[in-house]
């Protein structure tokens, strides 16, 4: 088997507006997470379970009708039909006890702050248009996550949703094979993108 080195985690991206998400916690750290997930899936489904639920998180919810609030303490039925959990809570009895379960049941799990629970990470994201690119650093500096997310926001030019638009198109109008396409289509790429001066 060959070593890995650096960064073992696999990137992925969710088709979020599909799943159902359990968030447990409903303070600034549930606040934080919830606002991750919904600036980059409005339309996400997310069930919120807190004994308290912030004034905060009820303001920031008001928009989004894919979200429930159950003000109330977590039960193990909360996880029955959902497909991904996020754990904001400051119970560290609470974060094991979700993770045992959420292995019982095959659920993918993220306790806030807490790697050695996680099954996946919510990293730092940088977003134009469709373009959307997720950074990590294995959680060794969120610091320098966002500080590149910074500079990538500042380097890609809005109109980089225009040009992956046009590709698109064009895409869809090539003609050949797959070799063939895939040649243009990176011809055009090259050129677009070093006039963007990306």
């Amino acid at each position: 088997m060959k070593e890995v080195t650096g960064n073992p985690l696999f990137p992925v991206f969710l088709q979020l507006n599909e799943l159902h998400v359990l968030l447990v916690g409903g303070g600034k750290v549930g606040l934080e997470k919830l606002t991750a997930l919904l600036e980059n899936s409005p339309k996400a489904t997310v069930t919120v379970v807190a004994r308290e639920i912030s004034n905060d998180v009820r303001a920031y919810v008001a928009d989004y009708p894919g979200v429930r609030l159950l003000e109330r303490a977590f039960e193990d039925p909360d996880l029955n039909d959902v497909d991904l959990v996020v754990v904001a809570s400051n119970n560290p009895q609470l974060n094991t006890h979700i993770r045992t379960e959420c292995r019982k049941r095959h659920l993918l799990i993220n306790v806030a702050d807490k790697p050695d629970l996680c099954d996946f990470y919510l990293g730092s994201i940088v977003k134009k248009g469709n373009l959307k690119l997720g950074i990590s650093t294995n959680g060794k500096s969120p610091t320098i996550a966002k500080r590149i997310k910074e500079l990538l926001n500042d380097a890609l030019p809005e109109e980089i949703d225009e040009t992956l638009t046009y590709m698109s198109q064009l895409r869809d109008l090539l003609k050949g094979d797959f070799n063939d396409k895939v040649k243009a289509l990176n011809a055009h790429t090259a050129s677009l993108l070093s006039k963007e001066k990306i």
